[in-house]
């Protein structure tokens, strides 16, 4: 593999466990095994490794979402549970040591460039309009009320849910995802 794509890879490894804040240059060179100057030879900075982690962490994670809420062999409310259910899976397989990365930079927003705001707020931005378009869908075939506001209730799901996976993290266990995800389809507004 090229040595840029174990740079970033690592950085989605060490940053979705520690943040970005605790981590230095160093352990993420550690673990690819690359000394300093590669490291610049292919980012001009920190923050610009930052942002194009995020971003791809972005497209990664997007493609999770599409896997899930595109799926036409589910009803539109199913897929939306079937991606709960998968991430909690993930959650669990990495020991719950790994949350969201874009929800643990937020976390952060205080001690991160300013730079990293615009692309994490993009980002929520793009997994809330996909969430939305499922639940559009699923409005259309009468499973949500007509009067539900799609786009609100994907908004809520991820500010929720990102503290779920926040406290699921903290506790080590699926439980937070479990009981958020029971308490936001329990109260959809059904069609």
């Amino acid at each position: 593999m090229e040595t840029r794509e174990l740079l970033l890879r690592a950085g989605l490894e060490v940053f979705t466990e520690k943040g970005f804040s605790a981590t230095g240059i160093e352990e993420i060179l550690g673990r690819v095994g690359v000394p300093k100057g590669s490291f610049y030879h292919y980012f001009d900075s920190k923050e610009d490794y930052g942002l194009e982690v995020i971003g791809r962490y972005g497209v990664f994670f997007a493609r999770k979402l599409d896997r899930h809420l595109l799926d036409p062999a589910r009803p539109p409310l199913a897929r939306l549970r079937a991606f709960v259910i998968d991430a909690a899976e993930g959650m669990a397989r990495h020991e719950f040591r790994r949350g969201c990365l874009i929800g643990n930079l937020g976390q952060e927003m205080g001690a991160l460039p300013e730079s990293f705001r615009v692309r994490l707020r993009d980002t929520f931005e793009d997994w809330q309009a996909r969430f939305a378009a499922c639940l559009n869908e699923a409005q259309r075939a009468g499973w949500l009320a007509p009067q539900a506001d799609c786009a609100g209730l994907a908004a809520v799901f991820w500010i929720g849910w990102e503290g779920a996976v926040l406290r699921a993290k903290l506790e080590r266990s699926a439980r937070p995802l479990e009981l958020f995800a029971d308490f936001y389809f329990a109260g959809l507004p059904k069609g």
